[in-house]
């Protein structure tokens, strides 16, 4: 499978503080990431760094083997990035299909064009037939797939995932596993963030644990789930 993202070497300071230190990953084309650790790892530093929402103090990140370090977020989705944050803040004055229309004009500046690849995001997630609602009254699930039609509409090759789980019920959550499938089976790479230990043996085949801001193991789902260096840092995790 052809590889779509790599960094290496990656080092974000604030100040003082090393908030993730010489961390390298690969992902290749349909192949979903999983970034596990306590709270306070790095994690969602880390995901910012890739994407461009962090400096890098040191390292390099490629996209599609071009050199992205030093793009501004709206240059790295043009190249082919797409990714979901953990609190979802749509534009609640805006209707559902005009907060995909947003990221979908990051593509073209044509009307129909960018409507085109709105409705299709909507559709994919299942939210076409909300698209005239306020997003305001959205509830939680559904404000999650409008997170990710936002994403897809910016045509990704690789697609961060921040939480995309947290606070689903147990029917949400088992749609938003067999849609997240769906899509790495569709040949997306996916890199996720994820605290459902069971989300992420369901669906990661590769794995990587952080414990302050450094890689402690990488491998499997059963692999790293079973390591002792993992088991305690979990056990040993502070809060952020």
């Amino acid at each position: 499978m052809p590889e779509v993202l790599e960094a290496e070497g990656i080092v974000v300071r604030f100040g003082g503080l090393v908030a993730v230190n010489n961390v390298s990953l690969r992902v290749q084309s349909g192949q979903i990431l999983g970034l596990i650790g306590p709270n306070g790892a790095g994690k969602t530093t880390l995901f910012n760094a890739l994407t461009g929402y962090a400096p890098l103090h040191k390292g390099r990140v490629s996209l599609l083997r071009r050199d992205v370090s030093r793009l501004a977020p709206y240059a790295r989705i043009r190249r082919g990035m797409g990714r979901t944050f953990q609190i979802e803040r749509p534009f609640e004055e805006l209707t559902v299909l005009e907060n995909v229309l947003v990221p979908a004009f990051l593509n073209t500046s044509n009307r129909r064009e960018a409507e085109a690849l709105a409705w299709q995001s909507l559709e994919k997630v299942g939210l076409a037939d909300r698209a005239r609602q306020p997003s305001a009254d959205l509830n939680l699930a559904r404000r999650r797939r409008l997170e990710l039609a936002k994403a897809l509409a910016v045509k990704p090759q690789i697609l961060f995932l921040d939480e995309v789980m947290a606070g689903l019920n147990p029917p949400a959550l088992k749609e938003m596993v067999t849609f997240v499938r769906g899509l790495s089976s569709e040949g997306l790479a996916i890199v996720m963030v994820e605290h459902i230990m069971r989300v992420i043996i369901e669906l990661a085949e590769h794995v990587i644990v952080l414990a302050f801001g450094e890689k402690i193991a990488e491998g499997s789902p059963e692999e790293v789930t079973s390591d002792p260096t993992v088991i305690e840092a979990y056990l040993g995790g502070s809060d952020d």
